[in-house]
């Protein structure tokens, strides 16, 4: 188990007991989840709140932070004799509090007791949100807490200040999120080198996650592999890749600390772009650009997500597209029947870090509220940039028939699009264009490897890979 040193996991914890200030705080670990029967597990993964301010990797853990003592105590069981068979040796838990700066080790036993003592001296007990239906049961358990109940009593300083540490990133993070990334830009380059008519989506989805395999990595999120681009989050491999198509991939690795990378890339199945999707693909390639450029401490990222609107917007009223005044059609929401996602989303130790803890806390803040338009709404990050950021730029252009359908039947937006010349791109797919960067002092700073995006790029890697 790879660690941080004693010092930071302190760090973090004093700042979380700074912020909130008083009572004690309740850290669940995430337990073994059965597949289909008890010894048959899904992939183990920590809670990332956990991992953040314990580091330990392991399932079946809790913690409880005790503000006024300053102590953290630990509660959970070294494997017996009987696990080892299965599992090997393992580092005792005694150990790993001495490398994580944990004060105290207790039996799982002993975490409801103590809990119960508290409650009766009436101390404060803080608890994030579960999402895990195990860890609903414990918490119900453990604080009385009814399971319908058990998120609307979550603590909102817990909640605030868990977001306000996890934001900004250490130069420890920043490490792990460039190897993280540095392994996505590989799964991706392989995706691009081995694509070719006559394979399938599953076929390419299987290197995409061997690559991340052969680095001692796992994928952060479910790999999108797909030649319907036009589908925002299609997991179905099932077609084979055809000559005119466009392959839309959306994967990302994880380090060997759970740091999580996220990227997109669409290329030509068969070497080289139509030159209908080379015009589309300039689009969301210079909407990307802008938004690199508009990146750095104190600009509101939904500014910056308006911005990709306006150069989408422009390039697609060049094609015929779209009309009308650039500023009020990006104002009405038009442009979100060709770009109905959110320019991006913050990432760290979950890839769109910290939203089980609301998307809200996480995105948003007094400084600006989220907007009730269709495609804009679904920004998940509103809120001025700071120093330390890690976040995602991934704007694209999709033509979905079905919303296309929709909205002409209902006259939407007419004084904006151009129905009659959607035809021609009914068939057309999506592209979408994704990296990952930090905000620095005065800038941005993109993460990882760089990967090809431009187009005489991507077409150079895929002769390459076709001769």
């Amino acid at each position: 188990m790879k660690l941080f040193s004693a010092q930071i996991y302190q760090a973090r914890r004093q700042g979380l007991m700074k912020e909130v200030g008083q009572g004690c705080i309740l850290l669940l670990g995430n337990g073994e989840s059965p597949m289909n029967y008890t010894d048959n597990v899904y992939r183990f993964r920590q809670d990332s709140s956990f991992l953040y301010f314990l580091g330990l990797d392991l399932p079946q853990l809790a913690a409880l932070i005790d503000i006024e003592s300053g102590k953290t105590i630990l509660f959970g069981d070294d494997p017996s004799l009987d696990m080892i068979v299965w599992t090997g040796p393992q580092t005792s838990l005694q150990d790993l509090a001495v490398q994580t700066g944990i004060e105290e080790v207790k039996s799982w036993k002993e975490l409801s007791n103590e809990i119960w003592l508290r409650k009766e001296k009436g101390q404060k007990i803080h608890h994030l949100p579960p999402y895990r239906g195990e860890n609903k049961i414990l918490l119900q358990a453990l604080l009385g807490i009814s399971l319908d109940q058990l998120a609307a009593e979550a603590s909102l300083p817990l909640i605030q200040s868990v977001v306000k540490l996890r934001s900004v990133k250490g130069q420890e993070e920043i490490a792990e999120l460039e190897e993280a990334v540095s392994i996505t830009s590989a799964m991706h380059l392989q995706a691009m080198q081995m694509a070719r008519v006559g394979l399938t989506e599953a076929e390419i989805a299987a290197a995409v996650r061997h690559t991340a395999l052969k680095f001692g990595s796992d994928l952060s999120f479910p790999i999108i592999c797909s030649i319907h681009g036009e589908i925002l989050h299609n997991h179905h491999y099932h077609h084979t890749l055809e000559p005119g198509r466009l392959l839309l991939v959306d994967a990302g690795g994880e380090s060997g600390m759970h740091y999580a990378g996220d990227m997109t890339r669409t290329f030509p199945v068969d070497g080289k772009f139509s030159v209908q999707q080379k015009e589309v693909y300039q689009i969301v390639l210079d909407a990307e650009n802008a938004a690199i450029d508009k990146l750095a401490p104190g600009v509101l990222y939904q500014e910056v997500h308006l911005e990709a609107a306006r150069v989408i917007t422009n390039g697609l009223k060049q094609l015929g597209l779209m009309k009308g005044d650039t500023e009020e059609a990006v104002q009405a929401g038009a442009h979100a029947l060709f770009f109905p996602h959110g320019l991006g989303h913050m990432m760290g130790l979950d890839v769109h870090d910290m939203e089980d803890l609301g998307e809200d806390h996480v995105g948003y803040d007094e400084s600006v509220s989220r907007s009730t338009l269709f495609g804009t709404r679904s920004l998940r990050l509103g809120r001025a940039l700071q120093t330390h950021f890690v976040l995602t730029v991934e704007p694209g252009i999709y033509f979905i028939p079905a919303l296309m359908d929709r909205w002409q039947a209902e006259g939407k937006a007419e004084a904006f699009i151009n129905y009659d010349k959607l035809a021609s791109y009914r068939s057309f797919g999506g592209i979408r264009i994704e990296e990952d960067y930090l905000i620095t002092e005065s800038g941005s700073r993109l993460l990882g490897s760089p990967l090809p995006k431009s187009v005489e790029e991507v077409e150079a890697v895929r002769a390459a890979s076709l001769a």
